[in-house]
Formats: C-alpha cells, sequence, structure tokens
C-alpha cells in the first residue's frame, strides 16, 4: 500500500490541494483493508472507509469504489462529478478530466468497460457498457464512448465516431 501512495504522491506532485490525491489515498486505505484476512479484525478498517469514502465523495465530487482495479499513475484532473463503477478496470497512465462517467450501460446487465494504457479521458465523456478501450487514445470532451475503440484512436461526440490518430496527435 505504501508503495502506491508513495508513487500517486510523486504523481501528483506532492500536492495536497489537489483533490485526485485525496480519493487515491482513500481508495488505496480501502484495497488494502481487503488484506486483513481476519473479519472482525478487518471490521472497524471496513468502517472507517466507508466514513472516508462518503467525506471525500462529498468533499471532491469523485466517485471512486475500492472495487476500481486502477493501475499506476492514475490523474484525476479535475474536480467534480466523476463517477467510475465498482467492475471498471483502468490501466497505466490514464488521466480524468472533471464530469467523466465510466459504467454499466443499464442497470442489472453486468459490464465496465476496460481501459487500456495512457488514455486521455476528455471532461463530461461517458464510457458505458462492456467495452474495451485500447492503449494510446483520446476520448474527447462530451463524447459518448457505446463500442471498443482500437489502440492509437481518438474518439469525439454523441455517439462517439472512431478515428485513428496521425502522428502529430500523438505526441
Amino acid at each position: 500500500m505504501f508503495e502506491h501512495i508513495r508513487e500517486d504522491w510523486h504523481t501528483y506532485g506532492g500536492d495536497l490541494s489537489r483533490q485526485g490525491l485525496g480519493v487515491m489515498l482513500v481508495y488505496r486505505f480501502g484495497r488494502w483493508r481487503y488484506t486483513i484476512q481476519q473479519r472482525w479484525l478487518r471490521l472497524p478498517f471496513s468502517f472507517a472507509y466507508r466514513i472516508l469514502k462518503l467525506l471525500s465523495q462529498i468533499l471532491t465530487g469523485i466517485d471512486l469504489p475500492c472495487e476500481v482495479q486502477v493501475g499506476q499513475r492514475l490523474i484525476i484532473e479535475h474536480f467534480g462529478g466523476i463517477i467510475i463503477s465498482g467492475d471498471t478496470v483502468i490501466g497505466d497512465d490514464v488521466i480524468i478530466r472533471n464530469g467523466v462517467t465510466i459504467g454499466l450501460k443499464r442497470t442489472g446487465i453486468a459490464g465496465a468497460p476496460v481501459i487500456g494504457n495512457r488514455v486521455d479521458i476528455g471532461a463530461g465523456a461517458k464510457l458505458l457498457g462492456a467495452i474495451h478501450i485500447g492503449d494510446d487514445v483520446v476520448i474527447g470532451a462530451n463524447a459518448v464512448v457505446l463500442q471498443d475503440i482500437p489502440a492509437n484512436s481518438l474518439a469525439v461526440g454523441v455517439p462517439a465516431h472512431i478515428k485513428p490518430r496521425s502522428p502529430r496527435q500523438q505526441t
């Protein structure tokens, strides 16, 4: 847990005023509590996690449950309106901006997005359903993604249209 917290600290430049850092600390604590084998010993930590998660949701407007599988160096860039489903898988070096929803397409239908490495998700984007987002993808602001996106692509629009990224866009 502490190596992940150290990495998160460096990712956010040690700036406690960035809301993403606080949310990541609560997320790491929530994941760590599952390593405690004895249920009776884990119970007070679970209670503390629920309180901390609720406080972080109220203060930051970011819902990142500990059931999400997060890779290294996730950056939650801006304050508010970020909702991530507990079934989601997020790769390394992903950037999420404000107003993003990552989750289920419909209630009662299993399947949340699997997001690759180095994905940049624009403000207000919605990623819904059991979709796979490839590596090095850029999702434009307010895009609604309902289908798989191959690696090195750009997704824009409602519903999202997929375009290959040119070498200039990849820098």
